[in-house]
């Protein structure tokens, strides 16, 4: 996707303008394409992602062909029902991810370039759930791990030569790429810093880059200072994306390990019979996730909302409509086709808070978004974790009116989330994020 960005002041306008027009009218003219570093590092962190979840994945499989060989057809279009190996791996991965886009994405090109990265979740997932099975049963599962290990071991070497921490140790990123992104990055705390004044004289432009770079140096790291606990745990915009995240994770693992035994046992549907069906919502959640990201981007370049305002409107969207289907499907009936519809489109939506709260981290606190990424996934485990326990809790004292609560509980819990961080949430660097000396 190619953009051009204007570079003319624009006047008074609504408050959405007015947090954005900075960051626009600073935008030096350049188009945005792939051959870009910080396009590359999206698709490799895209391939990453994609390479983590068919490991995991196609572990799971690989260990249901290992137990049961005697039923060696079995497990070929059938899903994991845990995602516990899942919660380790994301435990690092994600943090990690999050630091290198501190430092390389543009805050206006956020959206899309995350979003395009973890897309690779879903779409790894859907890859092991079609590819695993097949070569359990024409292989043997011992080259599920030859196949899916060797890919990881490779891809591991590319990462360590591909990647690079920020743009200005990138050995082939072109110097303008490299000043825009690091410009950018810089301004936007300027910008968002009350009453500070630049020490340059206003024509001295080596002073003023100097400025950038000192600004840039210190986005998205925390090294060498301290953490502000007791300002993180006072702060209203991050405990309004905690809550968001522990609701918005509750239903999605709830729906993802739950959501087979529902149709096997309530609906009376044959997902062995149809695998391809089964890994759908995989899809639907990463397509979801692209789409979201270039409209959210599109938003914010066109000046019709303001960040806070965009990462609100897609959280919403990623919440509501999923609670609403969930509360539709105890009154659909028997219409299996209907349910199974409702659920899917659910899986999918929900992929839109990839453009809200998921990467609220950066825009409330670039220097710390590793670190409470870290604590906000905390939570989101947590809920992953008690979902499928309280389900099963709930499905073991009556079927029916199991199934029908925990839709319920799941679609309250996530109205719950959606209001906490409509009241309280934020997209711009909170007082605790800012580096004050830098311009000293």
């Amino acid at each position: 996707m190619q953009r051009h960005v204007d570079n003319t002041q624009t006047g008074d306008g609504t408050d959405a303008e007015q947090e954005e027009a900075p960051l626009l009218a600073q935008q030096p003219s350049f188009r945005t394409g792939l051959c870009s570093a910080r396009c590359g590092l999206a698709l490799v962190l895209h391939v990453s992602l994609f390479v983590a979840y068919a490991l995991r994945v196609s572990l799971s499989i690989a260990i249901i062909a290992m137990t049961n060989s005697s039923h060696p057809h079995g497990w070929s279009s059938s899903a994991p029902h845990s995602n516990y190996p899942a919660f380790a791996q994301d435990g690092v991965i994600f943090p990690a991810q999050y630091t290198l886009w501190a430092k390389w994405a543009p805050p206006l090109e956020r959206s899309r370039l995350m979003n395009i990265a973890d897309a690779g979740c879903t779409f790894g997932t859907f890859f092991a759930l079609l590819v695993a099975g097949i070569i359990c049963q024409s292989l043997g599962w011992p080259f599920v791990f030859y196949i899916f290990g060797g890919v990881g071991c490779v891809w591991c070497l590319c990462w360590f030569l591909l990647v690079y921490e920020d743009p200005a140790h990138h050995p082939c990123i072109s110097a303008r790429e490299q000043e825009y992104i690091m410009s950018l990055l810089a301004h936007q705390q300027q910008v968002e810093r009350p009453k500070k004044a630049w020490t340059a004289c206003p024509g001295d432009v080596r002073q003023e880059r100097r400025h950038w770079l000192m600004f840039y140096s210190f986005q998205g790291s925390s090294h060498g200072h301290s953490l502000p606990l007791v300002a993180m745990a006072k702060s209203l915009p991050l405990w309004a994306i905690t809550i968001a995240c522990f609701c918005t994770d509750w239903l999605f693992y709830m729906l993802l390990t739950s959501m087979p035994t529902f149709m096997s046992y309530v609906l009376h549907f044959d997902l062995r019979d149809n695998g391809l069906f089964s890994s759908l919502p995989y899809v639907g959640n990463g397509l979801g996730h692209i789409l979201a990201g270039l409209l959210a981007d599109f938003l914010l370049a066109r000046r019709v909302l303001g960040t806070a305002a965009v990462r609100k409107l897609f959280s919403a969207l990623g919440m509501l409509l999923p609670a609403i289907f969930l509360v539709a499907v105890p009154y659909i009936g028997c219409s299996s086709t209907v349910v199974v519809v409702l659920l899917t489109l659910a899986l999918t939506i929900i992929s839109m808070t990839g453009a809200g709260i998921n990467i609220n981290h950066i825009d409330i606190a670039p220097r710390y978004a590793g670190f409470l990424l870290g604590v906000t996934n905390t939570f989101g485990i947590v809920a992953g974790i008690i979902a499928p326990t309280a389900v099963g809790l709930l499905v073991s004292r009556d079927l029916q009116t199991g199934w029908r609560n925990a839709f319920f509980v799941s679609a309250a819990l996530n109205l719950f989330g959606l209001i906490f961080y409509i009241a309280f949430g934020s997209g711009t660097i909170q007082d605790w994020a800012r580096e004050d000396t830098a311009v000293q």
